[in-house]
């Protein structure tokens, strides 16, 4: 099957055709060397002509004039700008096609990589708060040290409102000292991570150096502010980068402010016809919009006067589940096997047994042999609600997962921070928590003056709290990859016990997650460290 296609071309045509396809004679095939603006026409066009893909490509683009194709295509090995002018002198071809659909998931049809450097953790956060369309990486506290100054010191964002306020001596000195003290205590701590965990004959110099850093850094993360400067790697479609540009308009930092007409700038180089209504009237009423609600629904929780609670633990709450959860994913598992509707099913597997219904989830999973066997849809049936307070360390690892609702309150230093217990072991710990007392004293002072600013200043080590809502399937995947020996002891953690309030109220659902790791370990990243040696040496 699939090995040839039933389209014919002639030798002239499939010389026009050759550069943009992979193959001119079967019928699975990519597109290349094309420019998005291209390919996201073409594939709006695509859904509504009886032609085949190359055939519109050759007749709609290629050999038609006022399309600009062969001025766009030409400039692509040219600077942006040159692509940018030749595409925009064909705009209106391009306008009927794409805009005049008047459906949104055309703009979905162009993609661009994005790459955002010397942002703050603030701004990151927001960046990747965005969770669909759009796929991030991020510079890693683990591997990259944050230490290392700059042409003006230390890589923090020196916030302009702050910068201009009476607090502009203190937050420098303040956030200089963070950066001082995690640059002091890393040669000390992977001291001590050597002394205690000696290398063995068994694992290479790399994989033991890398092990070693890799713990000095995640142990004395907590000390870098959100201010720490970071890059983020973006890849995604027009339609999430509009609204990633309305966001940020909308949010209450100048930062965001300035880096969504930033991503505006640079994205109209590139696929200006997916992102120009973010710059339009419709765009700016909408980030009016998303601001004013904001700031109305704030106004109103603070004249609730409800005074924050002092935690001084990580707690992992499940808040809210779905009681026949049981009956609603066996039902799910049935349904494409049958030809009933959603709600007959449902009553009928209401009077099974608890073992029948047990046998037919065990059907269902299979033979989980790894974590990458996912369950089917049916698992997305059952949904559970958590509240956690944890360090933001460990939030901004557990921010990634996207398939899931969360959303977190400020950055305060309202609920304490986190020490972790190596440090108090290699007698450096009286150090750290001096440089986050300091720290915390002046998001206090900022915090009655400036709310939104005063959270660039909070370190990673202090506490926030989060709302997350996913389904069993979700849950499978964050549990078992979060609470895998490499990751870091504090999202493992949160891990753990979000399986173990699972399986509290829903042994037979949980039941099949099978890949929960609950032990501890010293030098979490050195096993993985040692299977890249292993892949190296072809073993």
């Amino acid at each position: 099957m699939f090995t040839h296609s039933n389209e014919h071309f002639t030798p002239q045509e499939i010389a026009l055709l050759q550069p943009f396809v992979t193959n001119v004679d079967r019928p699975v095939f990519c597109l290349r060397n094309l420019p998005e603006v291209v390919k996201g026409a073409l594939f709006a066009r695509y859904s509504r002509s009886t032609k085949s893909l190359r055939r519109l490509l050759l007749d709609e683009f290629i050999t038609e004039p006022e399309s600009g194709f062969a001025a766009i295509v030409s400039a692509v090995g040219d600077s942006p700008a040159a692509q940018l002018v030749a595409a925009r002198q064909a705009e209106a071809f391009y306008e009927r096609v794409l805009i005049g659909y008047g459906d949104d998931s055309v703009a979905e049809l162009g993609g661009a990589h994005l790459a955002c450097e010397g942002i703050s953790n603030i701004a990151a956060k927001l960046l990747e708060d965005s969770r669909i369309g759009i796929s991030p990486l991020e510079k890693s506290t683990r591997y990259v040290r944050f230490d290392l100054p700059g042409p003006t010191g230390y890589p923090y964002l020196r916030e302009p409102v702050l910068m201009a306020s009476p607090f502009a001596e203190r937050y420098t000195m303040t956030m200089d000292n963070l950066f001082a003290t995690y640059s002091a205590l890393l040669d000390p701590v992977q001291a001590w991570l050597q002394a205690t965990f000696p290398r063995d004959e068994a694992t290479t110099p790399r994989a033991y150096r890398n092990a070693i850093q890799a713990k000095a850094l995640d142990l004395l993360r907590g000390l870098l502010p959100m201010a720490t400067q970071t890059n983020v790697g973006l890849f995604g479609n027009g339609r999430a980068f509009e609204y990633l540009i309305i966001k940020l308009a909308a949010a209450p930092f100048a930062e965001a402010r300035a880096l969504s007409e930033a991503i505006q700038t640079e994205l109209d180089y590139v696929i200006p016809a997916f992102v120009k209504r973010a710059r339009s009237e419709r765009g700016k009423a909408y980030a009016a919009y998303l601001a004013a609600t904001r700031d109305q629904v704030a106004t109103l929780a603070a004249q609730l006067n409800l005074a924050p609670t002092e935690g001084d633990e990580m707690t992992v709450r499940l808040v809210e589940y779905d009681p026949h959860a049981e009956t609603k994913l066996v039902a799910s598992i049935l349904y494409p096997h049958l030809d009933l509707p959603l709600d007959t099913i449902r009553e009928r597997v209401a009077e099974l047994s608890a073992d029948e219904r047990h046998v037919l989830i065990m059907a269902a999973l299979g033979n989980r042999t790894s974590r990458f066997h996912r369950p089917g849809r049916a698992f997305e049936e059952p949904y559970y609600t958590f509240d956690i307070l944890a360090d933001i360390g460990a939030y901004r690892d557990l921010q990634r997962h996207r398939i899931l609702t969360q959303e977190r309150q400020r950055f305060t230093v309202a609920h304490g921070y986190v020490t972790p217990p190596e440090l108090e072991v290699i007698g450096v710990a009286d150090r750290y928590r001096a440089a986050l007392d300091q720290a915390a004293e002046l998001v206090s002072d900022l915090e009655r003056e400036f709310p939104h600013e005063a959270q660039y200043a909070v370190p990673f080590a202090f506490r926030v709290r989060w709302r997350i809502k996913l389904n069993l399937r979700e849950a499978y995947h964050l549990i078992e990859l979060r609470s895998a020996r490499q990751g870091h002891p504090s999202y493992r953690r949160i891990a753990q016990l979000m399986f173990q309030a699972i399986s509290a109220v829903h042994p037979p659902l949980a039941a099949g997650i099978r890949f929960v790791d609950h032990s501890d370990y010293d030098l979490e990243r050195l096993a993985a460290e040692q299977r890249i040696d292993q892949k190296r040496q072809g073993r």
